[in-house]
């Protein structure tokens, strides 16, 4: 195990390096300029060429990007250019609410995914099971913007239930915070739960027919002991792969709802970045963004590992 995880790092570190290549020149092809974007067209030319110096932009872009990548190594992300301030402690100050809208997504996702999954395929072609796929399909078409505005309109502007907007630190108000949280959470995870029960069913389906259950039933075990404690776990590992692109897929989706409901987290900072042009920060948040995806990733191969003892890597 030991020497699969770090095998895995290393490809990791190879990811990440393309990564960084990827996004340090694509970032330079969005037309404006930083230096324009942050002082106005009136900025004359000798002030101009005096940032351009002092952000290292006159250099080759090779040169730029061993430059930022020996500072990367360091642990130094440089300087936003836009705020001027350290990006380590732009990022760090956004993480917890991107962490908080993330992990309250997942668990609605995983509370509403794997029982509805589970319910459909043991109550295959019933009622409960056309119901359950129905509103599954339902949450895979809906786009996640689109639910956001929905709900919206229905629970802040209509009834009044919870704030439309903004975020509140769960350490100096957890009730703000869990109401400024419901709105986005939901929008995320509905989607997500969609997938996830459609996985379950499917694989869940399949364990169903098999033998082993059938014998189960046979030694007479509960309902109980036989779909949750042999069928279910058995049925996970396909639904774990989901739940891990989706985790990685979160991010993309959080940068969109974080911008609807003015949320402070990272993707509302990548937007920000990317609408001033501000290299250093773009390249940072992605990469960032990279890391976690490429990290998730490695958890959910290691966690296979756990839900089927046959799986062993060497």
């Amino acid at each position: 195990m030991l020497r699969y995880i770090i095998r895995r790092l290393i490809q990791a570190v190879g990811v990440l390096i393309l990564v960084s290549i990827l996004v340090f020149f694509l970032v330079r092809l969005i037309p404006g300029d930083p230096i324009r974007l942050l002082l106005g067209e009136d900025l004359s030319p000798t002030v101009e060429q005096q940032l351009i110096q002092k952000w290292g932009l006159d250099a080759p872009l090779y040169e730029q990007y061993f430059l930022w990548m020996f500072n990367i190594v360091q642990g130094d992300f440089g300087q936003s250019i836009r705020t001027q301030e350290q990006i380590a402690s732009l990022i760090g100050s956004r993480i917890l609410p991107t962490m908080m809208l993330s992990a309250g997504a997942m668990l609605i996702a995983v509370c509403v995914g794997i029982p509805a999954g589970v319910v459909a395929a043991y109550k295959a072609k019933t009622g409960w099971d056309h119901i359950a796929m129905f509103f599954a399909l339902i949450g895979l078409c809906v786009p996640h913007f689109w639910l956001a505005l929905l709900l919206m309109l229905a629970f802040s502007l209509n009834l009044g239930w919870f704030p439309v907007s903004g975020y509140t630190s769960p350490f100096v108000d957890p009730v703000g915070a869990l109401r400024h949280l419901i709105l986005p959470c939901l929008a995320l995870g509905i989607g997500l739960a969609a997938s996830i029960s459609r996985m379950t069913r499917s694989t869940m389906l399949d364990v169903l027919s098999q033998d082993y259950i059938r014998t189960a039933r046979a030694k007479g075990l509960s309902e109980r002991v036989t779909v949750f404690g042999h069928a279910l776990k058995n049925a996970m590992l396909p639904t774990i792969t989901v739940i891990g692109l989706q985790l990685g897929f979160l991010l993309g989706g959080a940068v969109v709802i974080e911008e609807l409901f003015s949320y402070p987290g990272i993707g509302q900072l990548l937007i920000f970045a990317i609408s001033n042009r501000d290299y250093p920060l773009v390249q940072s948040v992605v990469l960032v963004f990279a890391s976690v995806f490429v990290m998730i990733n490695l958890l959910v191969d290691i966690s296979y590992a756990y839900f089927d003892p046959r799986i062993r890597y060497e």
